[in-house]
C-alpha cells in the first residue's frame, strides 16, 4: 500500500518501533514474530527522523541480520500487512542517474515510510486529527470550566461503553520542567544592561566546610598500599628509567606504568642496582624475554610485588657486604686453573671426590651470574646431562628445565631432518 492510499498515519522511528512491538505482541498478524521485530529494528536504525522514510536495502539487510533474502522480504511483507509500512517510492530498474543528469547506471531504490495503523491509536486512546497518511495524533487535555468554578460538584463518568486503554508510555518521556537550576558559585549579573559580572563571595562557613571535605579526602595509595609522596615518586622515576634501560623485556610498558610500579621501591629507598636485580629475578621466574615476551610487563612486576611480603622485599635488594667479587669467586678460580692447565700442556688433575667438595661450592653471586643469560641453554643442557645435582645448584630449576626442553626440541628437529 502506498502513502497516497494508506489509512495509517505517518510517524517517526521511535514511535513507530513502539507501535510495531505492540502490534506483534497483540497478535494482530498470525505470522509476525521475533524475526519481524528484528527486521523492524534494522529499519528503525536507518530511518529519517523528520520524514520517517527509509531505503529498503534488501541485500544489505539480509547480510546484517544473517537471514535469507527471501526471509527478510517475507517479514517486510508482514509489516506492510500490519499497516506499519507504506511505499513512498517503488523500486524499479529505471536509471536514477539519468534522471539526475549523471553518467552511469543505478536502479531506483525502494523507499518505505513508517506508519501507525488506526488499531494502535484506538488501543492507546489517541485522538487523531485528519485522515490517512497526513493524520496526526494530539494530546487530550481536560480543563475545568471557569463558569462552574473550582468548587463545582464532580459528576460521575459513564465509561461502560468504552474499551480498555493500554498506555505503556514511559514517564521519563514527559517534558522536563522549565525551572532553571541555580548553583552557589553561579555568576550573578548586576545592573541588567551592563556586561559587568560579579561572582558571589564564599562565606566563612562555606570555606570551613570545604576545608573539612578536602581534609577528609582519601589520598592515592601505591600497589602495596603505601601513601604516595613526592620523594618516592621522584626516586621511582629514576628506578623506572634504570629498569627500562637494563631489562629489555620491560620496554613494552610505558614509562608512566613502570614509574607507578617503582613507587613502592622509591618509598623503601631502593637503589638502581636493587631495582634492576628485582626485575631480572622476576623475569627469570617467568622466563620473560626468553620463553615469552609479556604484553604488559608492568603487570608482571606488579604481581611479583604483591606476592612478596615485607621481609622478602628486604632480602631482594643487593647487599654488597655479603657479595663476593668475581675475581674471588669459585667460577673465576676454576677458569684460571683451566687457563693455566691448557697453557702448560699438563694433563688434567684427577676429579675431586664428592665427599671433598664443600656443600657451599657456589656462592649466591655465582648463581646469580650463571642465571643472568638464558641464551647459554646449550651449555646448561650439557652441564645438566653430566651432573644434574650440580647444574640444579648453579643454574636453578627453571633454567635447567628450559634448557632441557630446548635441547630435546633441537634433537627432535635434527632427527626429523635426518
Amino acid at each position: 500500500m502506498e502513502i497516497d492510499t494508506t489509512a495509517s498515519r505517518h510517524t517517526g522511528p521511535r514511535n513507530w518501533l513502539r507501535s510495531v512491538e505492540w502490534l506483534i505482541a497483540a497478535g494482530l498478524h498470525p505470522k509476525a514474530n521475533q524475526t519481524t521485530l528484528l527486521v523492524a529494528q534494522d529499519l528503525a536504525k536507518r530511518m529519517d527522523y523528520s520524514t520517517g522514510h527509509v531505503r529498503y536495502g534488501l541485500e544489505d539487510m539480509a547480510v546484517r541480520l544473517d537471514l535469507d533474502r527471501s526471509n527478510v522480504a517475507r517479514h517486510v511483507k508482514y509489516l506492510r500487512e500490519l499497516g506499519s509500512l507504506a511505499w513512498a517510492a517503488r523500486g524499479s530498474r529505471s536509471n536514477i542517474k539519468r534522471i539526475l543528469g549523471r553518467p552511469g547506471y543505478s536502479a531506483t531504490a525502494t523507499v518505505y515510510a513508517a506508519t501507525i495503523p488506526a488499531a494502535y491509536d484506538h488501543a492507546m486512546g489517541h485522538r487523531i486529527i485528519g485522515e490517512g497518511y497526513e493524520a496526526r495524533a494530539i494530546a487530550v487535555r481536560q480543563e475545568t470550566s471557569v463558569t462552574e468554578g473550582a468548587n463545582a460538584p464532580e459528576s460521575a463518568v459513564d465509561n461502560s461503553s468504552s474499551v480498555p486503554v493500554d498506555n505503556p508510555a514511559k514517564r521519563s518521556l514527559a517534558t522536563p520542567s522549565l525551572t532553571p537550576a541555580t548553583y552557589g558559585v553561579q555568576v550573578q549579573m548586576v545592573g541588567g544592561v551592563t556586561t559587568t559580572a560579579t561572582r558571589q563571595q564564599p562565606t566563612s562557613s562555606s570555606l570551613s566546610q570545604t576545608a573539612k571535605t578536602n581534609s577528609g579526602s582519601k589520598k592515592r595509595a601505591t600497589i602495596l598500599g603505601n601513601t604516595v609522596t613526592a620523594t618516592g615518586m621522584r626516586l621511582g622515576d629514576r628506578l623506572a628509567r634504570a629498569i627500562r634501560r637494563a631489562v629489555p623485556w620491560t620496554r613494552r610498558a610505558t614509562h608512566d606504568q613502570l614509574r607507578w610500579i617503582c613507587a613502592d621501591m622509591g618509598e623503601q629507598q631502593w637503589t638502581e642496582d636493587q631495582a634492576v636485580r628485582f626485575a631480572i629475578e622476576t623475569g627469570h621466574q617467568h622466563a620473560a624475554g626468553f620463553a615469552w615476551n609479556p604484553q604488559h610487563p608492568h603487570r608482571v612486576l606488579a604481581a611479583a610485588l604483591r606476592t612478596v611480603d615485607a621481609d622478602q622485599l628486604e632480602d631482594v635488594p643487593f647487599d654488597p657486604t655479603h657479595s663476593v667479587a668475581y675475581e674471588d669467586s669459585t667460577v673465576a678460580r676454576d677458569r684460571a686453573s683451566l687457563e693455566a692447565l691448557f697453557a702448560l700442556g699438563q694433563p688434567a688433575a684427577d676429579a675431586p671426590h664428592p665427599d671433598d667438595i664443600p656443600a657451599d661450592r657456589y656462592t649466591d653471586d655465582d648463581r646469580l651470574r650463571a642465571r643472568l643469560d638464558w641464551n647459554t641453554w646449550p651449555e646448561v643442557a650439557r652441564h645438566y646431562a653430566d651432573d644434574p645435582d650440580d647444574a640444579l645448584d648453579l643454574y636453578g630449576t627453571k633454567l635447567c628445565c628450559y634448557a632441557a626442553r630446548r635441547d630435546a626440541a633441537n634433537r627432535n628437529r635434527q632427527e626429523a631432518w635426518a
